[in-house]
């Protein structure tokens, strides 16, 4: 089953910022890539973690990052079966560029506050 995504292949001047933000835009993907990142690596949790996303939107989300190779489902044979998230070494290699979001934000914020 392939998903549709508008915006992933939608970088008419190869830009490598449009490129990145392709992967990791949106409104949930950021927030999900750092609930993983801090072991919140079960639907369940992430559930918890994000409580105003849907899960239809969760699926889909968790869905593009597996594609993407930025996250890695593990499905443990077990009774009942047992799925988890974890980020791959692809993946981890965008925490530094969140982190420097993040500070960037922060700094935004209270100069706004």
């Amino acid at each position: 089953m392939a998903s549709i995504r508008k915006n992933k292949d939608f970088n008419p001047y190869n830009c490598p910022v449009t490129h990145c933000m392709n992967l990791i835009g949106g409104k949930w993907k950021i927030l999900i890539i750092y609930a993983v990142s801090l072991n919140c690596n079960r639907f369940s949790k992430l559930q918890k973690a994000l409580p105003i996303i849907s899960k239809q939107m969760l699926v889909n989300q968790l869905r593009e990052l597996e594609e993407d190779k930025i996250l890695e489902r593990i499905i443990y044979a077990e009774i009942p079966p047992r799925v988890e998230y974890k980020m791959t070494a692809y993946g981890q290699s965008l925490m530094p560029v969140i982190s420097v979001l993040q500070d960037w934000g922060l700094k935004d914020l209270e100069k706004k506050a």
